[in-house]
């Protein structure tokens, strides 16, 4: 267990919130899930109860074995093993609870696919960065991919072990994919968050005449111009 919690997991244990994570999806029976981080599998049953078909992964070896041996009678559920986070395998929906460590990382994986809606459970500091819609990269890549609702806030008693703060769980409806080599750029621009853009231009080549930052820019702006220097 403490080898388990130096690496981020924290497993939910509450099942009033298993299912309203569930609920939020919306699953009908035209749906294919995608779990990443199947964990103990508190929400498998209630997401094989609603889709066509569920798709859940675990990094963890022992608890992928656990969770293969518990629901070895479940028909339309699929458990892999690895790092979920090079799958690819297609889906409609996306649940998962974010590993802390990597809730930056599996965004940007998200916005790259094609869903119909996530509802993930991410850092209360996380989801905070994520509402505001254009102080980080992150921020700017996830609201132009999808509208986001705050769903339920999660007490850090929920899980066990207890991690050191709370979380918030996030449905996203997607509007756009994004290509990676967007998100690149993007993550770029905000490594010159405070030069001005006709010098941020100026890095690639390129001539924008503006005396404004990256701050003073909507996130739909910061879009364009990272598709105006990529072009």
């Amino acid at each position: 267990m403490i080898k388990r919690k130096r690496l981020g997991q924290h497993f939910l244990v509450t099942q009033s919130v298993a299912k309203k994570i569930v609920d939020a999806a919306e699953i009908t029976k035209k749906d294919t899930v995608l779990e990443i981080g199947t964990g103990k599998g508190i929400l498998v049953p209630l997401l094989c109860e609603k889709a066509c078909k569920v798709i859940s992964i675990e990094s963890d070896l022992e608890l992928y074995n656990t969770a293969k041996e518990k629901f070895s009678d479940i028909t339309n559920l699929t458990l892999l093993h690895g790092d979920g986070f090079k799958t690819e395998e297609k889906f409609t929906i996306f649940v998962s609870n974010l590993p802390y460590s990597k809730s930056r990382d599996a965004m940007e994986w998200l916005v790259q696919k094609k869903f119909r809606r996530a509802v993930v459970m991410v850092q209360k500091e996380f989801s905070e960065k994520i509402a505001e819609k254009n102080s980080k990269a992150v921020s700017v890549l996830v609201n132009h991919a999808a509208d986001i609702e705050s769903i339920i806030n999660v007490n850090k008693n929920n899980f066990s072990p207890p991690p050191k703060v709370d979380s918030v769980v996030l449905r996203l409806t997607q509007k756009n994919t994004i290509p990676k080599e967007l998100i690149q750029m993007v993550n770029k621009l905000f490594s010159y968050k405070r030069k001005k853009l006709q010098n941020i231009a100026k890095q690639f080549g390129k001539v924008i005449e503006s005396d404004k930052r990256l701050e003073d820019l909507s996130g739909d702006e910061i879009i364009s111009i990272a598709k105006q220097i990529l072009k």
